[in-house]
């Protein structure tokens, strides 16, 4: 029989879902699903593994796959290793029009990977992603938190060497974002 990985949330993060939790209707904790995810990716490497979902699901006493339901419908959520920076490149119709497809074919180029890979270093994933609100802003991008519009190439340079010599895992939880290094 083979040993199955459990996680729990530090006492820090746990004292921040009970809040969380604690915003709901008693019989509606699991309204908080979508929060404690973020909260999980943020505190287990970025990423959602199966025990990081069954953390989520065990802390709201839930079954298992209506975590893993959620998290595998929105992209903000990573059920895979992603680098500590994600670049989400929003995919739809004002940013391509407004050349979000140059500015993903110049982080391919630069970066030295494909969409939906990961550097060798670690540190950088390229993403493309459904809508991300800021449509008269386009093209952008979403890393972490935080949003970066009206991009060019060389503003995109920019980030990227920014971010780069920064040197920090960006990930995004509950409306901030959250270094997890």
């Amino acid at each position: 029989m083979s040993e199955k990985t459990i996680l729990k949330f530090s006492d820090e993060t746990a004292a921040i879902a009970t809040k969380i939790v604690a915003r709901y209707p008693e019989g509606r904790h699991k309204s908080a699903l979508i929060p404690l995810l973020h909260l999980a990716q943020a505190e287990f490497d970025g990423w959602l593994s199966v025990p990081a979902m069954d953390c989520v699901a065990e802390f709201l006493s839930i079954q298992p796959i209506e975590a893993y339901e959620v998290a595998s419908f929105y992209s903000m959520f990573n059920l895979k290793p992603v680098g500590k920076c994600t670049l989400e490149v929003c995919r739809t119709s004002s940013c391509w029009l407004s050349g979000a497809e140059d500015i993903v074919r110049h982080l391919e180029k630069k970066l030295g990977i494909k969409e939906g890979q990961t550097t060798a270093d670690g540190m950088f994933t390229l993403k493309t992603v459904e809508c991300l609100g800021s449509c008269g802003t386009a093209p952008m991008l979403q890393c972490g938190g935080d949003y970066y519009e009206n991009l060019t190439l060389e503003k995109t340079d920019k980030l990227v060497d920014s971010l780069r010599a920064e040197g920090k895992a960006r990930v995004y939880t509950n409306d901030n974002p959250v270094n997890i290094d």
